[in-house]
C-alpha cells in the first residue's frame, strides 16, 4: 500500500522521518493550520496519488482518561471553530460546513486496522478529534471548546482539514494524534514544551507499526 503522511511541523517531521528511515512511506509537512493542511493534502494527493493518507503529530488531549503520551485515533471529526449559521439552511450544525458532512469519519478499514495494535505499548483511544485555528494555551479557550464538543478526545490544527481534503478527493484518510498536553489540566502550555523537551522522541512508533500493519 502506497503510504503518504502529514505532519504540520519541523518538529514532527523530524521524528516522523527517523521512525521511517529506509521505508518508501512518503512524509511531508504542511506547514501549520487549515489552509495549509488542506493544500498540503492536495499537493499530496496529485503528486504522489497516494492509496491513503494519515494526518501525524501531536494535540491537546481531553477527558478524565486521557494522558500525555497518549494516542488519539480519529473515528470521526469536526472543525470546533466554523460556524455557517441559519440564515439558509437550519440544518447545519456548529462545526460543520454547509453542504459536507457534520462529521468526516475515518476510513473503515484504517480503522479496523488501528484497533488489531495490541503490542506497541502505547495507550490508543478511538474518538472525535476537533480542529480549529487556534493553539490552546489556556484553559478557557480548552473549555469553550470542551462546551460545544464534550465528547472531543483531542484539539489540534490540521486533521479535520486533511480529511475534507480527502473526503472530496476520494482517498482514505485517517488521523494518528500523540497527546502533547491537556489544557484543562495545564497554565501557560508548559506540558506542551516539556513534552519535546523530554519524551517526544519515542511518542511516534505507533504510526510505524500501524503502517507496517496495512
Amino acid at each position: 500500500m502506497k503510504v503518504g503522511i502529514i505532519v504540520a511541523m519541523d518538529k514532527e517531521l523530524h521524528q516522523l522521518q527517523q521512525v521511517f528511515n529506509g521505508s518508501e512511506v512518503l512524509v511531508q509537512k504542511c506547514g501549520i493550520g487549515k489552509v495549509n493542511a488542506a493544500l498540503g493534502a492536495q499537493r499530496m494527493i496529485y503528486e504522489f496519488h497516494p492509496d491513503c493518507i494519515i494526518s501525524s503529530g501531536c494535540a491537546g488531549g481531553n477527558g478524565d482518561g486521557i494522558n500525555i503520551q497518549d494516542v488519539v485515533v480519529s473515528r470521526e471529526l469536526c472543525y470546533h471553530d466554523v460556524y455557517c449559521g441559519r440564515a439558509i439552511d437550519d440544518t447545519t450544525v456548529y462545526g460543520q460546513v454547509q453542504g459536507l458532512p457534520v462529521r468526516f469519519q475515518a476510513d473503515p478499514y484504517l480503522l479496523r486496522k488501528s484497533e488489531q495494535l495490541t503490542s506497541s505499548g502505547a495507550t490508543i483511544h478511538q474518538g472525535l478529534i476537533v480542529t480549529g485555528d487556534w493553539f490552546v494555551d489556556s484553559k478557557e479557550k480548552m473549555r469553550q471548546i470542551v462546551d460545544k464538543f464534550p465528547d472531543a478526545l483531542a484539539v489540534d490544527m490540521e486533521s479535520c482539514a486533511i480529511a475534507q481534503t480527502c473526503y472530496v478527493l476520494g482517498v482514505p484518510f485517517i488521523s494518528f494524534r500523540t497527546v502533547s498536553d491537556m489544557p484543562l489540566r495545564d497554565t501557560d502550555a508548559s506540558q506542551y514544551h516539556d513534552f519535546w523537551n523530554t519524551i517526544a522522541d519515542r511518542s511516534f512508533q505507533l504510526t510505524r507499526s500501524f503502517v507496517e500493519s496495512l
